[in-house]
């Protein structure tokens, strides 16, 4: 296997990983609203009406919408270096800690969400990320791996 498909397998696994949390949210919520027997009313401002699901629900959607923030600096930094054609055995590695810890924080997020262990799982995923970051730089800016 080529060196930079090796760097997008990370990539694919976190979208995979965001769209079980995006069905998770709406296997959650759509009973959750329905059990409230909630009119979905559009000139309701956003989220006003979200923010009466029950918190266990509402945790996976918020989960899903830190899913779509911070993960895309890592999909341009890793396609970046897939693209570059930079990928090391350590960028690779760095790849498959991000998403492992992107998805722990899910877990904890969705499951319990005990904000510290959130916290403490969220700065540890900044330390792959700003690894590939590194990489990448280095790579785009001339400096080498």
């Amino acid at each position: 296997m080529e060196a930079h498909t090796l760097l997008i397998q990370p990539i694919i696994a976190l979208v995979i990983w965001s769209l079980v949390m995006w069905l998770w949210m709406y296997l959650t919520r759509l009973p959750a609203i329905a059990t409230m027997k909630m009119k979905m009313d559009p000139d309701t401002p956003s989220g006003v009406q979200m923010s009466l699901l029950p918190a266990r629900v509402r945790w996976k959607a918020d989960n899903y919408n830190h899913l779509m923030e911070q993960p895309t600096v890592f999909y341009a930094v890793a396609i970046s270096l897939a693209v570059i054609g930079e990928p090391t055995d350590v960028t690779v590695m760095a790849a498959w800690v991000y998403v492992g810890l992107r998805v722990v924080h899910s877990l904890v997020q969705a499951l319990g969400n005990k904000i510290e262990l959130r916290f403490l799982v969220f700065i540890m995923s900044n330390i792959p990320l700003m690894l590939l970051t590194w990489q990448a730089a280095r790579a785009a800016f001339g400096g080498g791996s």
